[in-house]
């Protein structure tokens, strides 16, 4: 059985989005990880603010690498996220994924976004459905 950050390795060296938002993977332990990226130039609106798909799309990736650090292979069955400030270019995301619960099948996590001032800028709900196949 592979480590959560052997998985998470393997997970990162096929996820081309990921390499794209520049994570970093801060940490990584059994149902748990936090990842970090650097908005840039590239990833805003309109508004000229962090575009939401960007803050949901690190959220995402804390979430597949916390829910499959335990060696089954985990897919997202439902989420959610509610942006609670801006971010601007420059900002540096912190995404934190947390386990709530987790059954045979089924996996439910949060991930809390916050920037570098540790101000909260999106919270993002996942539940996850946990398969029999393994890393």
């Amino acid at each position: 059985m592979l480590t959560p950050k052997q998985i998470v390795e393997k997970m990162m060296s096929k996820d081309a989005f990921s390499i794209w938002l520049g994570v970093k993977v801060l940490n990584i332990k059994l149902g748990t990880c936090t990842l970090q990226c650097s908005i840039k130039d590239d990833m805003l609106n309109g508004f000229e603010i962090l575009h939401g798909g960007i803050s949901y799309s690190l959220a995402d990736s804390a979430l597949a690498f916390a829910a499959n650090s335990y060696g089954f292979q985990c897919v997202s069955i439902e989420t959610s996220i509610s942006h609670t400030r801006p971010a601007k270019i420059g900002d540096t995301l912190i995404a934190t994924c947390t386990e709530i619960n987790r059954g045979k099948r089924i996996g439910i996590y949060e991930v809390r976004v916050e920037n570098q001032d540790k101000k909260l800028i999106a919270y993002f709900k996942g539940t996850v459905n946990v398969s029999e196949n393994v890393w």
